[in-house]
């Protein structure tokens, strides 16, 4: 139906043959309340009056939430018809709150014959798409074969994942849909092969090209058991390929996209190699042409790299029944996130039921620490004997991935925690510890040392990562020494845990510092109104969130506003507050009364008035609070005041002062 609105029924109905008996509509909208989507309440009141009666007219829903919908779902939709004929069903998503979800239990591959299915594996603003984009070009452009290109991203900044769908053929491409069949695979980041399903799309006799600097006897270690498996009994030609050498060895280690663009060309053959070289060439120049012909020819060197490097793997044949290889991310104490985080992560979202879904939109904060994406090329070392213990680098790294550590003298320790007296803080030990797995690599840190000679310097992950691990899990772990210094200073600040960490920010990121810093002062106490911005997609977007809790397990209240009123928003926050505060005062200020009036409880009578007297600070009202409620619990059952004590204690989430905060979007 191309013109919905007016909707003409006469020719609605001309328009179907004859031999229809059987008529599914589909309407990519819900209307709750209504009997049916518009779309199916029109065609079942056009065709009563135009008279035309139909065996079985069934509607149901598709594509909301900008779900697939693919041909194999379709086939579901005729199997409805011909089989349990259900009405007002959904089709993509399992609903098992409902049941009115069609099994689709059959892939069907409906490509034309001659049709080039890929997908390529990359990292936000690693330049895979961009050269996707060239290579679309290059093909549409300079051949007479018809092209598609689809960019899939996940919830990140730049640093997150990448997917690129393209498709080449002789026929015109009318597929809007994701490619779940594939006759080529790239994977442009290596760390990709532990954490998602890459291979799970790939067609029998396939190609998968891994960009990766391990070698054949390196990689039965380094893939996991079931990618050897995939590639075995796939039947898939395995191609390696040391793409940031080669990049860095040209003169930019930014080229590494140029050094895979080149590969695919040379092995998905959909033109000949020269003439793509030539087109890449050309691309390359109206890319980076105003950047200096410095880049340029980096670029060109990158790209001539390409083909030498390329190696083809001889695939092992005890593979097909492989049961040891790389480690798969380590499972976590989170249930919340082993059942509904995960999948969404390893990019399984669309396999989850609708029952796991919490409809009040409100979901745990603290789950980015355990995503462990290991993006970083590089990461910080940490040179004791250099360090001044100024705290600049954790004071500027944007993702919380490096954090000062105090232990008491005498603590033991991994070998590897290398440790040296702690400078203003007696009978403790410092260290600079990182997270390898959550740092992003940027170097911030480095660049902002102020050491005569760097106390940090930037290494390769894969090296250090072993060896840091551990010790970041152990730092996590251990007792801390309380440093006692002014939280108001750089340094003394960074000793405060900061209660937003490993958010999905760009490498670098120059406003997650503040807010990183902002909850280290004020966390346990805040509430946050978000507008919508980069703010809100590092601050607070599915499937985790950056913002965590101290071991009380009190940190930040977040919540997004829509785009900039954000003012609006939080001034709400603050209205509503002050109203709930001003009654619960009334409430203490009553149940102060009878206390003192009978004489009784000189606890809670001191409780209450130092409540009062601290009602307008953040740590005044904190202290008192806990003395009350604690009163409350043994001396608030009396009949003379139960209902005043009971009262507070409903309230207590507004018994010591918050701190709000309005964040705008950029």
């Amino acid at each position: 139906v191309h013109l919905y609105r007016p909707f003409s029924a006469k020719h609605f109905v001309d328009a179907i043959p004859a031999s229809v008996k059987k008529v599914a509509v589909l309407d990519r909208t819900k209307e709750p309340g209504s009997l049916g989507e518009p779309l199916y309440l029109d065609v079942v009141a056009a065709l009563a009056e135009e008279g035309r009666h139909m065996d079985v007219v069934v509607g149901g829903r598709y594509g909301l939430g900008s779900k697939e919908f693919t041909p194999s779902m379709i086939l579901a939709i005729y199997k409805n018809l011909d089989g349990a004929k259900k009405n007002h069903f959904t089709v993509g998503i399992n609903d098992d709150v409902t049941g009115t979800s069609l099994p689709v239990d059959e892939m069907i591959d409906v490509a034309p014959v001659g049709t080039t299915r890929c997908k390529f594996y990359g990292l936000g603003s690693d330049g895979t798409v961009g050269a996707n984009k060239n290579s679309i070009k290059i093909i549409g452009d300079h051949t007479d074969l018809y092209a598609q290109g689809y960019f899939e991203y996940d919830s990140k900044k730049s640093g997150g994942l990448t997917i690129s769908h393209l498709r080449f053929g002789k026929n015109p491409i009318k597929s809007s849909y994701l490619i779940d069949q594939a006759e080529f695979i790239a994977c442009h980041n290596p760390s990709y092969v532990t954490r998602y399903d890459i291979l799970a799309d790939a067609k029998d006799g396939g190609t998968f090209l891994l960009n990766c600097s391990w070698t054949d006897e390196e990689l039965n270690n380094e893939l996991p058991a079931f990618m050897k498996r995939q590639i075995a009994n796939k039947h898939l030609k395995f191609y390696t390929i040391d793409g940031l050498h080669i990049a860095m060895a040209a003169g930019s280690a930014k080229s590494t996209n140029m050094v895979m663009q080149a590969a695919f060309f040379k092995l998905a053959n959909i033109i000949p190699y020269e003439q793509a070289e030539e087109y890449m060439k050309q691309a390359v120049v109206k890319s980076y042409g105003k950047k200096g012909q410095k880049v340029v020819e980096a670029n060109w060197a990158a790209i001539d790299g390409a083909i030498a490097g390329l190696h083809e793997v001889k695939v092992p044949a005890d593979w097909a029944n492989a049961t040891t290889g790389a480690a798969l991310p380590e499972a976590t104490d989170s249930e919340y996130f082993e059942s509904f985080v995960r999948p969404i992560v390893e990019q399984k979202g669309n396999t989850l039921p609708v029952s796991v879904f919490n409809p009040s939109g409100i979901v745990p904060t603290g789950t980015t620490q355990y995503e462990k994406r290991g993006i970083a090329v590089n990461i910080p070392a940490w040179d004791a004997t250099k360090c001044i213990q100024c705290n600049q680098c954790a004071f500027v790294c944007p993702h919380a991935a490096i954090r000062p550590v105090l232990v008491a003298e005498g603590t033991e320790v991994p070998a590897n925690f290398a440790t040296k007296a702690a400078i203003g803080v007696k009978g403790a030990k410092f260290r600079m510890q990182v997270s390898p797995l959550d740092c992003t690599g940027c170097g911030s840190c480095a660049n902002v040392c102020p050491a005569k000679e760097k106390a940090l310097t930037m290494v390769p992950a894969e090296a250090q990562t072993a060896i840091e691990e551990p010790n970041y899990k152990f730092s996590q772990t251990v007792e801390q020494v309380e440093s006692g210094l002014n939280p108001a200073t750089v340094k003394g600040s960074q000793f405060c845990q900061p209660l937003f960490e490993f958010s999905g920010a760009c490498a670098g990121c120059g406003e997650t510092p503040y807010v990183k810093l902002v909850t280290q002062l004020f966390g346990d106490e805040m509430m946050i109104a978000n507008a919508t911005g980069c703010s809100s997609i590092y601050g607070g977007s599915a499937p985790t969130c950056p913002y965590t809790v101290n071991k009380e397990g009190h940190g930040p209240a977040w919540a997004n506003s829509l785009f900039e009123d954000n003012a609006e928003f939080g001034f709400g926050y603050n209205l509503a507050l002050k109203q709930r505060r001003a009654k619960l005062k009334e409430t203490v200020e009553a149940l102060l009364a009878i206390w003192q009036e009978k004489g009784k409880n000189p606890e809670g009578v001191a409780a209450c008035q130092e409540w009062l007297d601290g009602f307008n600070n953040t740590k005044a009202s904190k202290a008192a609070a806990a003395k009350l409620l604690a009163n409350l619990e043994t001396h608030g059952k009396c009949e003379c005041c139960k209902d005043l004590a009971d009262e507070i204690i409903k309230n207590k989430d507004v018994l010591v002062k918050k701190s709000i905060w309005i964040f705008g979007g950029d």
